[in-house]
């Protein structure tokens, strides 16, 4: 006589799939007995608290603030708002005549700052201490209006 062709992983996962189709059913009977449709609005209703957090409760009237519309900014203020308008000083730390660009360094915040030929006023050497105003560029800040100071 041959062998039984079922195997025990075969018969494992018939058991599984038994048990599932059961689960199904059973899960299908709970519905109808139970049906969750046509609960009320107000257990559905969900509230912010002055915190920002969701809640069940709802907001108690008397915590209210009133908010001025006028106060409220909406996205970030532009680039040109938040450039310093007052003259900056600082030293021709690099200067290439040739390719007409150079680097000043700013005395007070010893930061390195770009510059161009076309944003010189007065004619500048190496060591040169000059007063300046910064550009926002795409590649960085920029010293435009570049003085030179006596």
């Amino acid at each position: 006589m041959g062998r039984s062709q079922e195997t025990f992983s075969k018969k494992e996962k018939e058991k599984a799939r038994q048990k599932k189709r059961k689960d199904k059913e059973q899960k299908k009977e709970d519905r109808k007995a139970n049906p969750s449709r046509g609960t009320d609005l107000d257990t559905m209703m969900a509230y912010v608290d002055e915190n920002g957090n969701l809640t069940s409760t709802p907001p108690d009237p008397s915590r209210k603030k009133a908010i001025d519309l006028d106060d409220i900014v909406i996205g970030v203020s532009r680039q040109e708002d938040m450039a310093e308008v007052a003259p900056r000083e600082g030293i021709v730390s690099s200067y290439t005549e040739s390719k007409g660009y150079g680097f000043i360094r700013d005395l007070k915040s010893q930061q390195t700052v770009f510059f161009h030929k076309n944003g010189l006023i007065d004619p500048v050497s190496l060591q040169d201490k000059v007063s300046f105003q910064i550009e926002a560029t795409p590649k960085g800040p920029s010293a435009i209006e570049v003085r030179k100071l006596a």
